[in-house]
């Protein structure tokens, strides 16, 4: 989805209300495409792991943008059609930014793993995937700019909320591009510093 969204936007957005558009306007197209997006995805992500590629990780950073309805029927189920596809060839892990409300659905394909962004409390990630998936984030990127000591106390802390099992330490999305790379060291220091 998030690569029709650029074809049919033509640039970045904030609402992506021109690709909203062609999907609200012709759904048949937009299906379309959507399935060949996903087709040459999976065709793509198996020569990735016949070239070595021990995880997959299938990104939608616009998926939140979309209501519940909306993301189950013009991202998740081309999404879980990747997975589907991949999960026994490599573990798959599923972000999508802001989909705090898709947690139970992608909980019960699968995945491998599901990433959570920074909107979503360890609480409530787990909560929402019933607590039997493996959870990867949920660090806000942009906390990375906080004194290295105050990064070392947060990480720390977000490790105590999420537990050691069943969880992968990582940002809730991708790192910026202004982070200092002490701060950046600081993160994972903090991880490799982590004692329970």
């Amino acid at each position: 989805r998030q690569i029709l969204c650029y074809i049919v936007q033509g640039q970045g957005s904030k609402t992506f209300d021109k690709a909203k558009e062609f999907c609200f306007k012709n759904p048949i197209l937009a299906h379309e495409l959507l399935s060949k997006i996903t087709v040459t995805t999976i065709a793509y992500l198996k020569q990735k792991v016949l070239a070595g590629v021990d995880v997959v990780q299938i990104f939608d950073s616009w998926g939140g943008l979309l209501s519940p309805k909306d993301y189950s029927e013009f991202s998740w189920q081309y999404i879980n059609q990747i997975v589907e596809e991949l999960k026994d060839s490599a573990p798959v892990v599923v972000f999508g930014k802001g989909c705090w409300f898709a947690l139970n659905d992608m909980s019960k394909s699968g995945a491998a793993a599901l990433g959570v962004d920074w909107t979503c409390s360890a609480r409530n990630a787990r909560y929402l995937s019933g607590g039997n998936i493996t959870l990867q984030g949920n660090f806000d990127p942009s906390r990375l700019l906080s004194p290295p000591a105050e990064i070392k106390k947060m990480v720390h802390q977000m490790i105590r909320e999420f537990g050691k099992d069943k969880y992968i330490v990582n940002l809730g999305h991708g790192i910026l591009p202004n982070i200092p790379l002490e701060n950046a060291k600081a993160f994972v220091d903090a991880v490799k510093e982590y004692k329970a």
